[in-house]
């Protein structure tokens, strides 16, 4: 018999703010083990923070935003401050978006696309792009 106690889940908003560094890690072009080595941590807490199993303290988010060259407010981007903080499906949606060599590319230039309405146009081309390939 088991006598461990079963981990608590992961909290949601962790885990969207580790899925956040792991984006924003790849689009700098960083490994797991230059951005544990920049932090003084190792690369397996690294891990834990993408995973979100493990909490970010505010003093790393802090070290991480500044070492990725973004605002502490960036991990927390696209939650939505009404409900639970999640979509359920948004993870998986940016993690499948990120791990193409394609999603990559985009991820780094769509946010140099300054003129809104170009980057909405981008987004309605693809979107018109994958309903043609639905009919």
């Amino acid at each position: 018999m088991n006598d461990k106690p079963q981990a608590d889940p992961a909290h949601p908003v962790d885990v969207y703010v580790g899925a956040r560094l792991r984006i924003r890690r790849k689009v700098m072009g960083l490994s797991q083990t230059q951005v544990a080595d920049a932090l003084g941590i190792t690369f397996q807490q690294i891990q834990k923070y993408e995973r979100g199993s493990n909490r970010i303290s505010a003093s790393k988010l802090y070290d991480a935003a500044r070492l990725l060259q973004a605002p502490v407010s960036y991990f927390f981007d696209g939650l939505d401050e009404t409900d639970s903080g999640l979509d359920d499906g948004i993870i998986q949606r940016m993690t499948q978006f990120i791990s193409t060599p394609e999603g990559m590319e985009l991820a780094t230039i769509f946010p140099r696309l300054e003129d809104r309405r170009l980057r909405r146009r981008v987004v309605d081309l693809v979107k018109a792009m994958v309903d043609d390939d639905r009919d």
